[in-house]
């Protein structure tokens, strides 16, 4: 009878087991290597490292790191297992359709009601080409040769207050490089404009959110030019809590734990020439 119990309990211990691993979502975490720009500034790879310790501590996500660069064979597989993904590469509007069947995999993982995040240059594209395809992935895009940037030091506010992204995030200082004026999917109004950052004068959208047609989520967020703003708590918290919301994770209500290992800040030492 002992061992009966035993042998009983052993088994809903293992099947409870592969129900929770079973429930976990697939996030991927997309980087890449450096693009033309200065050291410290669009660190894509450190940059993953910090996200996926912010993510830690939430039991229901399967969080993996990828690097995309050059022809990235193996993305296309990645995305179709994936629930979701994570963009900060150099021109993710560009990046997202350089490849057929990269475009398909994302338009896939949206169909089915994936989230889909960016980050800075993950926003944007060069060429006006890639505009219209990455608005029905994301719902902004910092794209075109009329693009608008700036780097400055800024007031940045929270307008939408009452959505779990900003929990427990507040209006603040910082000096970073924004991207603004963004190309917005129709109608107007789509998106959740839920950061503003004064440039020229004006209160521009420097981060969203959008409930897709799909049933999916998607979040953007133009700042983060400079890897040192990774630091302020402010930013995690607001990338952490825009990651999770895509994914319909729950967020408490002070705000998600972003504290991490201070070593994470710290770059990698620079190869010799």
């Amino acid at each position: 009878m002992l061992r009966h119990l035993i042998l009983t309990l052993s088994l809903c211990a293992s099947l409870a087991g592969l129900a929770e691993s079973a429930e976990k979502k697939k996030l991927l975490l997309i980087g890449c290597g450096p693009d033309n720009h200065p050291r410290s500034t669009h660190e894509y790879m450190p940059a993953m490292r910090i996200i996926r310790a912010c993510l830690e501590k939430s039991k229901n996500l399967e969080v993996t790191i990828v690097k995309s660069d050059e022809n990235w064979l193996n993305g296309p597989k990645l995305l179709k297992e994936a629930d979701g993904a994570v963009m900060f590469v150099s021109e993710g509007a560009r990046w997202s359709q350089a490849d057929l069947r990269r475009a398909q995999a994302l338009s896939q993982m949206a169909q089915r009601g994936g989230g889909l995040v960016a980050i800075h240059w993950g926003t944007g594209t060069r060429d006006a080409k890639n505009i219209d395809g990455y608005l029905k992935l994301l719902g902004a895009c910092h794209g075109g040769p009329d693009r608008k940037y700036k780097v400055l030091r800024t007031d940045v506010t929270v307008v939408d207050s009452k959505h779990p992204i900003t929990r427990g995030v507040k209006s603040f200082r910082v000096h970073d490089e924004f991207y603004y004026k963004l190309k917005t999917v129709k109608p107007a109004g789509s998106i959740t404009p839920l950061l503003t950052a004064k440039i020229d004068g004006g209160d521009e959208t420097i981060c969203w959110s959008w409930e897709r047609p799909d049933g999916g989520r998607s979040f953007g967020f133009t700042g983060l030019h400079f890897h040192k703003n990774w630091r302020r708590e402010d930013y995690r918290r607001l990338i952490a809590q825009g990651i999770l919301w895509s994914m319909k994770q729950d967020i408490p209500r002070d705000g998600h734990d972003v504290t991490i290992d201070e070593s994470l800040f710290e770059l990698p030492k620079a190869a010799k020439k």
